[in-house]
Order: C-alpha cells, then structure tokens, then sequence
C-alpha cells in the first residue's frame, strides 16, 4: 500500500499549482513491480468548457515521442537489419557531403553521421542557435510549419533529406547537443522497414502493448478527448495556445505527412504506461516481448564519452545525469537536483509529459500535464520528491 501520507502530499501539491495557475491540470500515476499503486487527476483538460482531466484524456507527447522511436531503431537493431555504425547517408541521400561551421566557415566533415550518433544526440544536428547550423534548421521546419495546412506538406523523408543538406554545429561525435536526431532516426525506420514510420509503430508497438490512443493524429471521435495546451499570460494566469510547432499539427486533426520521430505523438497516460512497464519487465508484457532483456539493457544504458558528456553537463538541471538512446540515465545521485537512484531513466515533453522508471525500486512515475516550454518543470520534480522519498 502506497503511503498515505505521501498520497496526501501529492494531491496537495497538485492542486496548490493549479490554483496558482502554473498548470490547468494533471494526473499522475504510479507502478510498482508492474501493478498500479496510485493515479490521480486534478484540474481543467478545457477550462473554457469546463472539461476536467481524466484518466483517458489524450496528451501531445512531443519529446515523450523520443524513447519510443529510440525503441523502434532496437526493433531493427536485434534483428539485424541496421548496425549502429551505418552512415545515415546510406539510408538518406540528403546526408551525403555533410558540412560543419568552423571558425564561421563551413568545412567537410572528419566522418559521416552514424545512427550511433543520432541515439546519443551527439550528430552535430541541433534545433537552433546563432549558428548557421542553427539558422538553417529553424528556416527549414518554418517551411515545414508553412506547408503544414496547404497542398502540398512535407513528408518525413522530404524534411530530412533537406535536413542533411544543413550544416552541422560540430563534428559527428565530438559533443552533445539536443537537437533533431529522433526526428532523423524516425525516417531510417521507414526507409529500412519499407513503411511509414507510424504504420512501423502501430504494428510493432502499439498493437502489441495495447496502446490504443497513441499515434500520430487523432480521428475525429477521439478529438474530444484532447487536452487544451496552456502558456504563461505574463500576469499570473493562463492563456490558451494553439500554435503549431516543430512541424506538428497541434490540433491533430489530419492524417500528417511528416511523421516527428522527435515529437509527433499523442497518447494517454494509461498508454505510456504500457511502453514504460514493457521496459521495466525487460522487453516483455502481457506475453508479448517486443525486446529482448540485453537490448533493453542498451537501450536504457548511458552512452556518452567523458568530452560528450561535457556537452550534457552544461544542462543545469540534468546535473547527476548522463544520455543515451534519446533518455536521461541517472549516473550520480549525490550531485543531482532530485531524489532518485542509479539507472533511473526517463525523459520528458515540450508540453511537460514526463516518465521515470526507477529499476531499482520496481517503480514507475508518470506525470502529464499540457503547458507551452513546460518540460520538467519544478512542480514535477516536487511530486516525484515526494515519491521517491517513500521508497
């Protein structure tokens, strides 16, 4: 039985932040051992229709997305249809004559990007930045975004073969940056599986784990059930948003031509709790084993060197923590900002999905909220304080 005074806490701190405005509601939910223990919902998923949360209230997983496409490239790795090592180009023709700013200039790159290098954020792509690698990503999913509602919007492997034709912001392998390499990887899958990349997803993910309402769009009697994303009014409130970002439909009410290995996906807490607790058994659920207890092993291991891992470091607030496979792993407890335990992995969305899994302790913390440039804010370090400190 879960702590009821940790129980109390929980709820009491939700509900704090909603009534502060920093969030319009939640819900969390905890495992332990592969049974549920805890989940509780607070607050609006619509504040304008009086909606409230509830327990199949669908959520733009954005990053979120990241851990499932790095599953999906470990579906191939143990079947032996990709190695590590392969140049990206050999997959996406975009990639080949790569360049890299150097002192301004731009210059050949030393080596090809490899798919190694897109796992472990260390390909040189990136999001944006005073750079020009920087400036000619963000020029690009602005086309993306331009294109995104007309005749004509891009497909996953148009955007990243155009991707690959934009310089580098450092050579492969000798830094981390986060930036676009899920997006990348979600194009390989399609190209190696000979499907698109939600199609690879539904059959080999989502069908199997039950995961009933992820995917990338909604159909029309699930469109109701999605949350409403709020921002900061400047003065104390909310305000509703409705922008589209990172070439993603935010209303998610078409079928999309780019398909973000890096942030397109919408799914439920109950879902995401079936692809979080598949890990935590080692690859297997409900008799249906998607990855073997060595590939998950991989997969939920820290892959950066000493040099790229000075690149992670300069994020502040993953302090203790090392990257590999698109996910934070808990390397140090005594420098990190929260309570946790080695080999803790997990990662978190623009709009504040968040997951941990704690294999020591058995446990599984889920957190879902919808909230513009949220990520892992303080409110969810709070509450998975409060957790782990029970445990």
């Amino acid at each position: 039985m879960f702590d009821q005074t940790a129980i109390h806490q929980l709820k009491h701190t939700l509900r704090k932040s909603i009534d502060k405005n920093e969030v319009a509601g939640a819900n969390i939910m905890l495992i332990k051992d592969g049974r549920e223990i805890f989940y509780h919902q607070d607050g609006m998923a619509d504040r304008d229709a009086s909606i409230p949360i509830s327990r199949n209230s669908i959520f733009r997983l954005y990053s979120l997305t990241k851990p499932i496409t790095a599953t999906s490239v470990m579906i191939l790795l143990e079947r032996g249809e990709i190695d590590l090592y392969d140049p990206v180009s050999r997959y996406l023709p975009g990639f080949n004559n790569q360049m890299v700013e150097k002192n301004g200039e731009l210059v050949h790159i030393e080596r090809e990007v490899h798919i190694h290098d897109l796992l472990s954020m260390t390909s040189g792509l990136v999001y944006g930045g005073s750079h020009r690698a920087g400036q000619e990503t963000e020029a690009l999913f602005k086309e993306i975004d331009c294109r995104l509602l007309g005749e004509s919007p891009m497909s996953t492997l148009e955007v990243m073969n155009r991707l690959g034709q934009c310089p580098l912001a450092f050579q492969p392998g000798s830094y981390w940056q986060y930036g676009t390499s899920a997006d990348v990887l979600g194009a390989i899958v399609e190209v190696v599986s000979g499907m698109r990349f939600g199609e690879f997803l539904q059959r080999e993910l989502f069908e199997p784990l039950y995961m009933k309402d992820t995917g990338f769009w909604l159909p029309e009697e699930k469109r109701g059930r999605l949350v409403k994303t709020y921002a900061d009014n400047g003065q104390g409130g909310l305000m509703l948003y409705t922008g589209n970002h990172l070439g993603i439909v935010h209303q998610m009410d078409r079928y999309p031509a780019f398909e973000s290995g890096g942030a397109g996906l919408v799914s439920t807490i109950d879902d995401v709790a079936q692809f979080t607790t598949m890990l935590m058994n080692k690859g297997r659920l409900d008799g249906n084993q998607i990855l073997r207890p060595r590939t998950v092993q991989y997969l939920t291991s820290a892959t950066l060197n000493g040099v790229q891992q000075k690149g992670f470091e300069s994020w502040h607030m993953r302090s203790g923590h090392s990257y590999g496979n698109l996910m934070r792993i808990l390397t140090d407890c005594r420098t990190a900002g929260v309570l946790g335990s080695l080999g803790e992995y997990g990662w978190d969305g623009w709009l504040g999905a968040y997951f941990g899994n704690f294999p020591q302790e058995g446990l599984t913390f889920l957190f879902m909220i919808q909230k513009k440039d949220a990520g892992t804010t303080s409110l969810t370090r709070k509450l998975r304080n409060i957790v782990l400190s029970t445990f």
